[in-house]
């Protein structure tokens, strides 16, 4: 327990030493973390929506004016008995006109111009959670346009299908930036330690004199690369926070009218914690990059 502290203490030492490359090494570790803290945060809404909005696929069937009340039970019996299907709700033409009037007051103009009743009745699907993919969901819609009693059949596909291939490219693209931060990270982090290495040289070569192992002359810098990166993973989760909290209260503010803002959420403690880790794996892999060609530390 004592030689972990003094080595710790040594880490911390080296930093103090070279403060302007190690102010350098934070904000850049830094500002890489929160790069990867915005993706990771921008892709769980993003899935949490496209989960939320699966939830929500409903099925619009409009039915033809000819289908009289018993037509009208046979059909519902045979949507009610359909896998597919997890509930289901009639609107009547006359239903439909009150649920236009309250949805659109402005236009109410539109229905006196078009004389008698324009709007169809209909059935409102709600798709079953095991037929909610893409391809489920078509071939259902497909065999309700078989039915002659059925007009038209409309569905909120784009929406979905849209958002889902969003976070395809998204899971893309963040796994290619991250990668490009993680090895700027690395590079700056590496770098920073060959400096600390020249700067302790003479240090170096007395420990070597003493009979030091390489082991207890390297941990120390492979300990400043960890608290390096862990320190820049934690500034760049408390700056996150901080613009997630300003985004969240506009969201809050003006998210009802542009239909947004639910589910709005920040990163699970678990993907908190993994990014520390991941701050202080980068932060040893770039001592290690340092220390990898260091055979004879007494050549630094």
């Amino acid at each position: 327990m004592m030689q972990f502290r003094y080595l710790l203490e040594e880490a911390a030492d080296n930093m103090r030493t070279n403060r302007a490359t190690t102010l350098i090494a934070l904000i850049t570790t830094t500002f890489a973390m929160l790069g990867m803290g915005i993706f990771l945060l921008l892709y769980l809404n993003m899935q949490s929506a496209v989960g939320s909005l699966r939830e929500e696929i409903k099925v619009i069937v409009y039915l033809r004016d000819s289908v009289g009340p018993q037509a009208l039970a046979e059909l519902r019996a045979q949507f009610s008995g359909d896998p597919a299907v997890a509930g289901i709700e009639f609107i009547s033409r006359e239903q439909a006109v009150i649920v236009f009037r309250g949805r659109f007051p402005s236009e109410e103009r539109l229905l006196g111009g078009l004389g008698d009743n324009p709007l169809p009745a209909s059935f409102v699907i709600k798709i079953a959670s095991h037929f909610r993919s893409s391809e489920a969901v078509g071939a259902f819609v497909q065999k309700l346009r078989a039915y002659p009693e059925v007009e038209e059949v409309l569905y909120n596909r784009d929406w979905v299908e849209n958002l889902t291939a969003t976070l395809k490219y998204l899971e893309m693209l963040g796994f290619g930036i991250g990668i490009v931060l993680a090895v700027s990270m690395v590079t700056i982090l590496a770098n920073t330690i060959r400096l600390t290495l020249h700067s302790r040289r003479e240090d170096i070569a007395i420990l070597r004199l003493i009979g030091a192992t390489p082991v207890f002359i390297k941990t120390p810098f492979v300990l400043e690369g960890a608290l390096l990166g862990a320190m820049g993973a934690a500034c760049s989760l408390f700056l996150l926070r901080a613009a997630y909290g300003v985004a969240e209260t506009k969201m809050t503010l003006q998210g009802p009218f542009w239909g947004l803002g639910k589910g709005l959420t920040f990163l699970p403690w678990r993907v908190s914690l993994s990014m520390l880790v991941l701050g202080m794996a980068l932060g040893c892999l770039g001592s290690l990059v340092s220390l990898a060609n260091v055979g004879d530390v007494r050549r630094q």
